[in-house]
């Protein structure tokens, strides 16, 4: 293994490229330089045997090549020897539906084409971009309590510890969204969805709006207490593993109550899954017993999951869209949100979601890596 400057320090994220050749190997490692890690390369995949000559985190580039016909038995040991390393597998474009089952089984991460520069830099950046959110937020919620603590006794800290609260709450969702990659960028773009919707039902004062803005972020955190089983799982859900869901909404009233959150949060936190005509949960509240943020949220909902694609179905227009959401006018949504709605036209819709989730690599940043993969 190339590792002439290994040290302890286990807990930093770096990069492995497993059995490539030099040329290739080399354009890898010029292409990953950029985001600022150490990367190793090695002829073969780690053992069990050898934990303490490998890091504890790591994105690990590896090529099919590496893998026994027994392709399952090889990662599901690898996985368990090293449980926190993201694998890319690389494969050639005919060998990619092989490895699908175990995408599903979580054994990797990500597949994606050797040929594709742009694609393996896309997913380490993502990782790296996870590994960064989880250090960050593990950072601010330790030291949430003693931050809330000194700014009861320094009023002058207000301003700062508002700063770091809405980071908290947008590093705490953005790593949430990033468990599933199916529903990344999920709570920025409801969050947009719900403000837009609020100003056209003449909701103008901005702590209210930031308000929603910061429940809309927040709506799922009850479902960092349900487990990856059950939250990732590609099959139906049994009766038992439905009703643990169902408890999302009331677990993440529960682990925020105690931050200093206005009422506006709480109930789009613990609300937003009630439908207007009574058969939501948890509490089955029917029409304006629903919180008016609440009754907001819904449709913000509704929208980006019938416009995103999910693994169960294809995602459908925003023209597709509408018609479905006044369809279920006075039984989902509130019909007075569902006319403002409509009172935008869809090209706004389409424009606001754009703007909310420009993932890709820019122009700038395509042009080198498609460059090298050119000469590869």
């Amino acid at each position: 293994m190339n590792n002439s400057h290994h040290n302890n320090q286990n807990n930093q994220l770096k990069i492995l490229v497993i059995d490539f050749q030099e040329k290739y190997c080399r354009h890898l490692v010029n292409m990953l330089a950029g985001l600022k890690l150490e990367v190793q390369t090695a002829s073969s995949l780690p053992t069990a045997g050898q934990t303490d000559k490998w890091p504890q985190n790591a994105i690990l580039i590896v090529s099919q090549r590496v893998l026994s016909e027994d392709k399952y038995a090889d990662l599901h040991a690898l996985k368990k020897a090293f449980p926190h390393f993201i694998i890319i597998m690389l494969t050639s474009s005919l060998l990619a539906s092989q490895y699908v089952s175990c995408l599903q089984a979580g054994l990797i991460d990500h597949i994606c084409s050797q040929n594709n520069l742009p694609s393996i830099f896309s997913a380490v950046r993502a990782e790296v971009s996870r590994f960064q959110l989880k250090q960050e937020n593990e950072y601010y919620l330790k030291n949430l309590t003693r931050l809330k603590l000194e700014h009861s006794r320094h009023i002058r800290e207000m301003l700062e510890l508002e700063e770091i609260y809405d980071t908290t709450v947008e590093n705490l969702m953005t790593a949430l969204d990033l468990r599933d990659v199916e529903t990344f960028g999920h709570s920025q773009t409801v969050s947009k969805y719900s403000q837009v919707l609020a100003s056209l039902l003449g909701i103008k004062q901005q702590t209210t709006l930031d308000n929603i803005r910061k429940g809309s972020l927040l709506h799922d955190i009850g479902k960092i207490a349900i487990p990856d089983s059950i939250l990732k799982k590609p099959g139906q859900l049994t009766p038992d593993e439905w009703e643990k869901i169902k408890m999302h909404p009331s677990l993440g009233f529960g682990l925020i109550k105690e931050m200093k959150m206005l009422p506006e949060v709480g109930h789009i936190i613990l609300y937003h899954h009630e439908k207007y005509d009574g058969s939501g949960y948890p509490q089955r509240l029917k029409k304006e017993e629903i919180p008016l943020e609440s009754r907001i949220f819904a449709l913000a909902d509704a929208l980006d999951a019938i416009t995103s694609h999910r693994p169960y179905r294809v995602e459908k227009d925003f023209r597709a869209a509408r018609e479905e959401i006044i369809k279920n006018a006075g039984s989902h949504f509130d019909p007075r949100v569902v006319e403002v709605f409509c009172s935008l036209e869809i090209e706004k819709w389409e424009k606001i979601r754009y703007e909310t989730t420009r993932l890709l690599l820019s122009l700038e940043e395509y042009q080198p890596l498609l460059k090298n993969n050119k000469s590869t």
